[in-house]
């Protein structure tokens, strides 16, 4: 049976929504109907530029200046975005940071700081939102599902990356506790995915692929021959939320142009 991807009637919950795949999603969301909360942490310009856009796609969206990795702001904020729109139905777990270095030059601070947003931050989002899925349940005429979180991961959560073990290990353990969560909350009607981007042209990889030879370099690593852009992640995103994909919980999907296919091999083995 055909269900269809229309967002309307629900909110979604977007962090990290200011720039890059945040913004990219928070866009395509609004375009598909659904009541967009962008969270941001420091850029008020972006922010507003994404409320923007939602705007002149005849969206509606609310900004919510928030830091995910504190508890007291997590809550705050779920407890406004619910106050304005009513209610939440779809989490976008999309914040996320880097800070790069040899594993044995990585500071404590850095390693910490990178948990505690990629993967602390994760977790008091998606157990705020859990918590308004469990008290409204499911909502005829809006969606079979009671409500739907939806990390965005990183192929890095299988492939291993030197000088980034602290990023690696938060995005490895973000998929566990999302496996753990739809194993948890699937009887109450909740989905809970993972979408896994390769690379994907953002601002914090900007000097790789504005560059000819690193880009060049860079494709070598995907067989589709091509960088993804935003847009590629929003338009999975958008379907994982929707009743199409109602049969799907506890799974990550790579949109990497067969990044971790292992492209190496194409060349000897």
């Amino acid at each position: 049976m055909f269900m269809s991807t229309n967002l309307s009637k629900q909110t979604v919950l977007v962090t990290g929504a200011s720039s890059g795949i945040g913004q990219a999603i928070a866009i395509a969301m609004g375009k598909a109907g659904a009541n967009v909360v962008i969270n941001y942490h420091s850029d008020d310009e972006a922010a507003n530029g994404t409320l923007d856009i939602i705007h002149k796609n005849g969206g509606e969206g609310l900004i919510i200046k928030a830091d995910v990795s504190r508890e007291d702001e997590m809550v705050a904020m779920f407890a406004n975005a619910i106050k304005y729109f009513g209610t939440i139905d779809i989490l976008v777990n999309n914040a996320g940071i880097q800070k790069d270095s040899k594993f044995i030059e990585m500071s404590l601070q850095d390693w910490q700081e990178v948990m505690d947003t990629n993967l602390t931050g994760q977790f008091l989002c998606a157990r705020e939102a859990a918590k308004e899925f469990c008290r409204r349940g499911v909502v005829a005429g809006r969606s079979v599902a009671a409500g739907k979180v939806i990390f965005i991961s990183s192929v890095h959560n299988i492939v291993p990356w030197a000088g980034h073990a602290n990023y690696t290990t938060s995005k490895g353990g973000e998929t566990m506790l999302m496996k753990t969560m739809a194993q948890e909350l699937a009887p109450q009607k909740i989905r809970v995915n993972s979408i896994a981007p390769g690379a994907i042209k953002t601002d914090i990889n900007k000097k790789v692929w504005s560059d000819p030879v690193q880009a060049k370099e860079l494709l070598r690593m995907i067989p589709y021959n091509r960088i993804g852009e935003p847009e590629d992640i929003a338009k999975v995103a958008v379907w994982l939320a929707s009743d199409e994909a109602d049969y799907i919980t506890g799974t990550t999907i790579y949109v990497d142009g067969g990044m971790t296919l292992y492209p190496e091999f194409a060349y000897g083995g």
